[in-house]
């Protein structure tokens, strides 16, 4: 007799949790009608061999609604700073002032919302995707304990676990992106 299995369920949905967190950090890099810091937060930028956060390599301001300015301490990386912006998708064109960075965030046409949602919907797909590994990793786990010797009502229970735990995050991001893309769209 195999000794009794318990799947850490709670490390489980810790990690889901933590595909949630991350979506709503990329919701909120998503730009609605005004200027905020925190749409370069999804932004890496090449520096000193790694990816690093904008934030890291510059001071990110806001010095009104319509213009985020980011004042790049090292003058090697204002090149790379641009090029991260002008990869990133967020549809801002940078101009240069010498190691400011000044992004322009021009006013949302239909056109542009419809882009947006689009990018929303991605994030969210990329936190579909976080969540069916999380359980993937679980169901990985039940099958280990079965081919040591689980019963199969335990194992039916363990993976109806996990199915409910992913069902009921699936749901979250399902209703997030819904939120953000109404949220986009409201002019």
């Amino acid at each position: 007799m195999a000794e009794e299995f318990e799947l850490d369920t709670g490390d489980l949905q810790r990690r889901m949790e933590g595909a949630m967190g991350a979506l709503k950090t990329e919701f909120a890099s998503l730009r609605t009608g005004r200027a905020s810091a925190s749409i370069l937060e999804p932004v890496m930028v090449d520096a000193y061999g790694q990816r690093t956060p904008i934030n890291q390599v510059g001071t990110v301001n806001v010095p009104e609604s319509r213009m985020v300015t980011i004042n790049v301490w090292d003058k090697g990386l204002v090149g790379k700073v641009e090029k991260a912006i002008r990869e990133s998708g967020l549809g801002i064109n940078p101009q240069l002032n010498g190691t400011i960075i000044m992004l322009p965030i021009p006013e949302l046409n239909e056109e542009r919302r419809k882009e947006l949602t689009k990018v929303a919907a991605q994030y969210a797909e990329h936190a579909r995707v976080a969540v069916r590994n999380v359980r993937r990793d679980g169901m990985d786990q039940i099958k280990k304990a079965k081919a040591d010797g689980m019963s199969e009502d335990d194992q039916k229970f363990w993976e109806s676990e996990v199915q409910d735990l992913t069902n009921k995050f699936i749901a979250q991001v399902d209703e997030a992106l819904e939120t953000k893309q109404a949220e986009i769209m409201q002019v």
